[in-house]
């Protein structure tokens, strides 16, 4: 395998990372993703989210010929979407582009577990919102910043913004929903059981769900470029 090939043999993976990645592009046209090499067959793939302040990762079944890199989103879109055998030239580096350091994979409190019909009703909620009060920034700082869950478990305490509920709603990692290009969701087809995870560090927020998870650093973390 070449040093900057992606080796995804699988095609049910290739359509995870395809749909990661698109949901990437749809946020920022300019986006970026981080590829890692979590273990020999799986890879870690990362993204910022446009104007949420949220980092989001999913995990994928494939080998990197390098450790740590970053490509264009588009670019890795178009080379998934002409792949045949797996076999996969992410494009370019992008390394300088990235900016700001990626939370740490261990250390992470399970606070609680979050019905995600709540958090996908408060995504609902908050959009119409955003609606009647965005300027031609996007929605104001002050609506994002809204804590709209609180949790309490293993010895810690936690609030979710609603900038981490949109991020994960906008990821598509919660199943049985789906979002439309204006940001509507439905989500009829989800299951009432269907649950995320709150995790926390003293500087990280974390809400895992079932096909990928959100970060979100806490107020007083320090930000840190470590590429």
């Amino acid at each position: 395998m070449l040093e900057r090939t992606l080796d995804i043999p699988d095609a049910a993976e290739r359509e995870n990372l395809a749909a990661f990645v698109s949901r990437a592009v749809r946020l920022d046209p300019a986006a970026v993703v981080r590829i890692r090499r979590r273990d020999p067959d799986r890879l870690t793939v990362w993204c910022t989210t446009a104007g949420f302040e949220a980092l989001a990762v999913r995990v994928v079944g494939g080998r990197a010929g390098q450790a740590d890199t970053c490509v264009a989103a588009d670019g890795l879109l178009r080379a998934l979407q002409d792949t045949a055998d797996g076999q996969i030239d992410p494009g370019f580096s992008m390394d300088s582009a990235w900016r700001g350091s990626l939370p740490p994979e261990d250390g992470f409190v399970h606070v609680d577990d979050v019905p995600a019909r709540e958090l996908v009703d408060l995504s609902v909620q908050g959009a119409e919102l955003a609606r009647e009060h965005s300027t031609s920034v996007g929605p104001p700082k002050s609506l994002l910043d809204q804590e709209v869950v609180h949790v309490e478990g293993g010895g810690e305490a936690a609030a979710v913004p609603l900038r981490c509920v949109f991020a994960l709603t906008a990821m598509g990692f919660i199943p049985g929903v789906t979002q439309n290009s204006s940001g509507r969701v439905d989500a009829t087809r989800l299951d009432a059981a269907e649950p995320v995870r709150v995790r926390a560090t003293k500087n990280w927020l974390r809400l895992d769900a079932r096909y990928g998870s959100v970060f979100h650093r806490r107020a007083g973390g320090l930000a840190l470029d470590v590429l």
